[in-house]
């Protein structure tokens, strides 16, 4: 028998909106997905217009349904809820009448940098209380606002998330209904995350205006429904309820069924995100580089960390390194066809695979936008070893490697924190975990499972598994996820070449330090 319960699930990211319509099954009815525009208007700026986001929306929600009447005769009256999960370092910031005062301040826009080393003053009251170190986040973004644009910092009524401002748009909010839910707030340096409340004592040493934070809520709480304006454009039913939804992170991590302390979750994507279950709340004071934050789920926490762009750095070598038209001696084999049909990366792995482990002592520092976790500004990417030996797919290896040798420091230092901490596997969504011999790679440098799931579309099937959870049509989150994930295909670590990975991830541990030291002296250079 065909469902009649329907659920949207829709995912701001970076690169783009994407929105799913999925049935109470977990069954994928429609999607839909419309690319974002970056802009660069200064140095360090990278910003997304409001509007343009809040679009993207609205298109996507539009065509997913013609998607689905059209070939399942689905009726807007069987949509049970909506949910939006989004970007969660940048912030954006409304009026008392829900219009945009700046426009999203993207978690790549690196212009609050001197006051990320304000807040360092007091970075473990920050760490302790709100989960994280001060980085590229909401904490240093709100206080360049205040005190570099102090005549469109009176303009603002709050600041919120674009999920938020897209759902509150959607609903018809004002400014004194801003919200944002606990999945987000560890990236605020302002909040007391194990009460869900902000904290007055860092609000006030930073003298930063408590009015100007929305309500902190849970992430199923329906903040308001479909208003006529909405209906109108996109096809839905006018009083159709929308859940608060949460950070894309927390959506991927309930879509992807990781809701056990010790399992571990790689996010291949535009950055490249690593974290690990945990059933405590243990800040990283002591390494500083470890955010702590909250799932969905009210006693499992999680642990994250992130290059910053990750995924562009391979991106970055297709585009500069191998397509580069400059590039007049390309070997005939990256000007194959295939190149440009979207098969580059399935060929980059066959050649790099031929590469010995440890790409013959070449090592890739991948922070090209400087390093996040821990902060760290000045350390830009480097390739170290190069001799005339190596050809194009060395360098794209130790692209690879250079990742996964981040995520084994990321593992020792919250194997540190929770001595008792039982690892079990990793579970790799995104992008990058089509490629099978990156996630075998991972797995052997972390000397861990590496677990491909047979679905791709957890952003939004988070999304909307919390949209039935706050309209009543799934009564447990924890056992929904389950039902919905298959294993498509699990890699165990080669336990030859995970004793040599050992050696060349504590060497890459040693360079970062060197060049570390290096780069604080370049950034000296006129």
């Amino acid at each position: 028998m065909r469902s009649n319960k329907y659920l949207i699930g829709i995912d701001i990211g970076t690169s783009g909106t994407k929105t799913a319509i999925f049935n109470d099954d977990g069954d994928l009815i429609s999607e839909s997905f419309q690319e974002s525009k970056l802009y660069y208007p200064e140095p360090g700026a990278v910003e997304q217009d409001m509007n343009e986001i809040y679009y993207s929306v609205i298109d996507t929600i539009k065509d997913c349904l013609q998607r689905a009447q059209s070939s399942n005769l689905i009726s807007p009256k069987d949509i049970f809820g909506i949910s939006i999960d989004g970007q969660m370092a940048g912030i954006c910031a409304v009026d008392n009448n829900w219009q945009p005062v700046i426009p999203y301040d993207s978690w790549l826009d690196t212009r609050c940098s001197d006051y990320i080393t304000i807040l360092n003053s007091v970075k473990d009251k920050v760490i302790s209380l709100s989960g994280g170190p001060p980085t590229f986040s909401h904490g240093p973004k709100m206080l360049w606002w205040k005190n570099e644009r102090p005549d469109i910092f009176r303009k603002i009524s709050k600041f919120i998330m674009p999920s938020a401002y897209v759902a509150g748009e959607m609903a018809g909010l004002k400014s004194d209904e801003a919200f944002i839910d606990y999945t987000y707030i560890h990236f605020s340096c302002f909040a007391d995350i194990l009460n869900n409340k902000w904290s007055e004592d860092l609000c006030n040493e930073f003298n930063l205006p408590a009015n100007k934070l929305p309500k902190i809520i849970k992430p199923w709480e329906i903040i308001g429904k479909v208003n006529k304006e909405t209906a109108n454009i996109t096809g839905l039913l006018e009083g159709t309820p929308i859940a608060a939804g949460c950070g894309d992170q927390a959506a991927n991590i309930l879509g992807a069924a990781i809701n056990d302390s010790g399992m571990i979750f790689d996010v291949a994507g535009t950055a490249s995100v690593f974290s690990i279950c945990v059933d405590k709340y243990v800040p990283d004071v002591k390494n500083k580089t470890l955010l702590t934050a909250r799932t969905v789920l009210e006693d499992l926490w999680y642990a994250i960390a992130y290059i910053n762009g990750g995924g562009l750095d391979i991106r970055w070598f297709r585009d500069e390194i191998i397509k580069n038209p400059d590039i007049k001696d390309i070997n005939n084999i990256y000007i194959m066809q295939e190149l440009f049909n979207g098969k580059e990366y399935e060929i980059f792995d066959n050649l790099a695979s031929k590469i010995s482990a440890g790409s013959e002592k070449l090592f890739f520092i991948p922070h090209l936008g400087g390093r996040v976790c821990p902060n760290d500004p000045n350390l830009k990417g480097s390739w170290v070893g190069l001799t005339w030996r190596h050809k194009k797919e060395h360098l794209y290896r130790s692209i690879l490697e250079s990742i996964a040798y981040e995520y084994l420091i990321y593992l020792k230092v919250e194997k540190s924190l929770i001595t008792d901490l039982k690892v079990k596997e990793a579970r790799v969504i995104g992008g990058g975990s089509k490629s099978k011999f990156w996630n075998q790679l991972k797995a052997n440098v972390l000397n861990l499972p590496y677990v491909k799931l047979k679905r791709e579309e957890f952003g939004v099937l988070g999304s909307a598994i919390l949209a039935g959870f706050a309209t009543g049509i799934f009564t447990d989150l924890k056992n929904t996820a389950n039902k919905f994930n298959e294993i498509n295909y699990i890699l165990e670590p080669q336990e030859q070449i995970v004793d040599l990975y050992k050696k060349y991830s504590s060497f890459y541990e040693e360079l970062l330090q060197d060049t570390n030291l290096i780069f604080k002296k370049l950034k000296n250079l006129p």
